[in-house]
Parts: structure tokens; C-alpha cells; sequence
């Protein structure tokens, strides 16, 4: 069974050297078009509307997605504790995959999502609140989960705290063999105009410590700013690694209009972006919070149209 799932693992890997992967958009956006409530589980979703997240999954290969995550952002048992769920993970991570899976086609690809787990490790003083074992036991049982379930590659992504992320890439590090995507969080420092994790590092920095911690892919994802910073974050990842580099930014700023958290980006401004997303070197694109299938696209039609190329 691990055999096949790996060689898709590498089969994309060896694709990224000439050609450039498009990776679907938002999950919890959908999810909320779609029904969720605020203060709902996501991950529940994959026991108790599957359907919902089948037809997000095809609405995303319709519109050009090579890659789709998996609803499992949050699937760690220190995540869903806060839903009384913690001994669901290995359940809803497993049907998540199954969810995907039916839908994606030859060619196409699956990803495990990992999200960050909303606590931080005891290492980092004075705010830490979770022992680092028990972190490491909660990033190694979703990512032995997910690899075994049949994903082609994991997406560690939305990370904000350096250690949070290499304690992630090293446990699926020691799980699986399938290829490891990490991407961070970055925020905008209008003042400086600069781009860093919320603990302060740069991208060019995040790119060297992903890279030594075993990441097979690189890259942002969310953050301020939009494509527009995406381009600047990926250039000077760029000039720091060479891993292939993956961007998916949010669809502009968040704002709040009836109640509901909406973005300034409509499908055709955010596009315009990623030409020079890929000309800083970005070799996987998509989107973040506030992204459709109508972003993803015109997305897909904007690399298309890229002139550039390996």
C-alpha cells in the first residue's frame, strides 16, 4: 500500500522541476458558504457531511487544482480536544482521506493538511503550555495516520512558531517517506516594509531552518498582504534554499461586513498577482482564506499564460 502513495510522492516532486502544481484554495471558506457555524468543527464535517466535502474537493479539480488538501487543518488531537473530540483524530483524519481520495483523478493529487495546534511547546519560555513529547506524539500520529490513509505528500502549513514547525516536518520525517510540504505564516510590517513569522524571523531565514529540518517543499501561505507579498516573501526564500517553493496567499485583507469575515481580492485582481509569484520562483500556487474555485480558475489561467518557466 505505501509503495504506490510514495512513488505519486515522487512523481510530483520530479514534476516541480519543469512544470508549476496548482494547489485548490480555501477549505474553511467553503465550509462556512456551505453551512458550518462559527464554533463548529471542521474535521466533523468528514463524519457527518462527507458530501459537502466531496463537492468542495471536485469544485476545486474543476477549476484547475493539480493538488487538494485534505479537511484535516485541525486535526490534531490537541486541536479537536477543544471540541471534546481529541479521540476522533485517527477516525476523521482517516475518512478525510478517504473524502479526497474518491474524487481526485489519475494525475492529480492529494494532500494531508497539518495545521498548527493552537498551544505552544514547553520549550518556548515563559509561554509554552504542552510538553514537547506530547506535541511530537500529536504531529507523529496525524501525519502515520494520514500517510497510511493514502495521501500522496503532507502539507504542514499555516505554521507561526519555528519550533512548532520542525517538530512537525521531524515526526512526519519519521513516519513516511512521502514528500513534506511546510509553509509559514508571514506578517506584513507595513513601518519597515518587512515580512516575518510572528516569532520574528524572515523568510529568508524560514526557508534555512525548513530546508535543515527535512522539508521537501517551502514556501508561505495565509498571511498579509496577499500575492503582492507572497512575490516578495517567495524571492527571498528563493535566494536561501533550494527546495522547490509553494505560495498560497489569502484573498487580500479580512474584513467584517454583517457579521461575516470577507475578503478584498475578487478572482481576477488576485491572479494578477502570481505571474510575479512564479517569477520569484514559486513552483506550487494557490490560495488561502477568503479563495473559491472561481480564484483557483483564474489562477490556473494566470500560469498558463506565465511566460517563464524552467
Amino acid at each position: 500500500m505505501s509503495r504506490p502513495m510514495a512513488s505519486r510522492g515522487r512523481e510530483l516532486l520530479e514534476r516541480l522541476r519543469t512544470e508549476v502544481l496548482i494547489l485548490d484554495g480555501a477549505m474553511g471558506t467553503m465550509l462556512f458558504e456551505a453551512g458550518l457555524r462559527d464554533g463548529g468543527c471542521p474535521e466533523l464535517w468528514n463524519e457527518t457531511r462527507p458530501e459537502a466535502i466531496r463537492e468542495i474537493h471536485r469544485a476545486y479539480l474543476e477549476a484547475g487544482s493539480d493538488i487538494v488538501e485534505t479537511n484535516t487543518f485541525g486535526g490534531t488531537r490537541l486541536k479537536l480536544a477543544a471540541y471534546g473530540l481529541a479521540d476522533r483524530a485517527r477516525d476523521l483524519n482517516r475518512r478525510a482521506v478517504e473524502i479526497a481520495r474518491s474524487v481526485c483523478p489519475p494525475g492529480k493529487y492529494v494532500a494531508g493538511s497539518i495545521g498548527p495546534t493552537g498551544h505552544l511547546p514547553d520549550t518556548v519560555e515563559p509561554l509554552g503550555d504542552v510538553p514537547l513529547e506530547e506535541f511530537r506524539a500529536n504531529f507523529t500520529e496525524q501525519a502515520a495516520v494520514l500517510a497510511a490513509s493514502g495521501v500522496d505528500l503532507l502539507a504542514i502549513e499555516t505554521m507561526m512558531v519555528p519550533e512548532e514547525a520542525l517538530i512537525a516536518i521531524r515526526a512526519a520525517r519519521e513516519v513516511t517517506d512521502l514528500p513534506v510540504m511546510c509553509t509559514m505564516f508571514f506578517k506584513y510590517g507595513r513601518e519597515k516594509d518587512i515580512d516575518r513569522t510572528l516569532w520574528g524571523s524572515s523568510p529568508a531565514e524560514a526557508a534555512r531552518f525548513l530546508t535543515d529540518a527535512g522539508a521537501d517543499i517551502v514556501g508561505c501561505n495565509c498571511g498579509e498582504g496577499g500575492p503582492d507579498r507572497a512575490a516578495v516573501i517567495i524571492r527571498e526564500m528563493r535566494e536561501a534554499t533550494t527546495r522547490p517553493l509553494a505560495a498560497y496567499p489569502n484573498a487580500g485583507l479580512p474584513r467584517l461586513v454583517d457579521d461575516r469575515t470577507v475578503y478584498d481580492l475578487p478572482p481576477d485582481e488576485m491572479a494578477a498577482g502570481y505571474p510575479a509569484i512564479l517569477d520569484a520562483g514559486a513552483r506550487i500556487v494557490g490560495a488561502c482564506c477568503g479563495s473559491t474555485p472561481a480564484h483557483i480558475r483564474q489562477i490556473a489561467a494566470a500560469v498558463r499564460g506565465w511566460g517563464g518557466g524552467t
